[in-house]
């Protein structure tokens, strides 16, 4: 069954991220994942202020947790510590 990797981040220091769009990329091609949305600024219904949001599906829970400990993402992971506040969940699609 489909899980999707949401995320929610705060950009902090654009200019200081150099390849990490491209590197996570790369990982989530690799785990034959995909972009649902990414950079997606929301309209909030209810509740505080949101950040950007992103979406990637994944076959299954499996995979998108197999991604995320991946050395690849691991290592784009690396270069956005500092510059952003990110929060990402996985859910399975039901």
């Amino acid at each position: 069954m489909p899980a999707y990797v949401i995320g929610e981040v705060k950009i902090l220091h654009r200019d200081q991220l150099g390849d990490y769009g491209k590197m996570v990329a790369d990982a989530v091609k690799k785990f034959r994942g995909r972009y649902v949305a990414r950079g997606a600024e929301p309209f909030v219904l209810e509740g505080g202020p949101a950040h950007n949001i992103l979406m990637i599906e994944f076959p299954d829970v499996e995979t998108a947790k197999a991604w995320y400990a991946s050395p690849e993402y691991q290592a784009a992971k690396k270069l956005r510590q500092g510059k952003t506040n990110l929060r990402l969940i996985v859910i399975e699609a039901g």
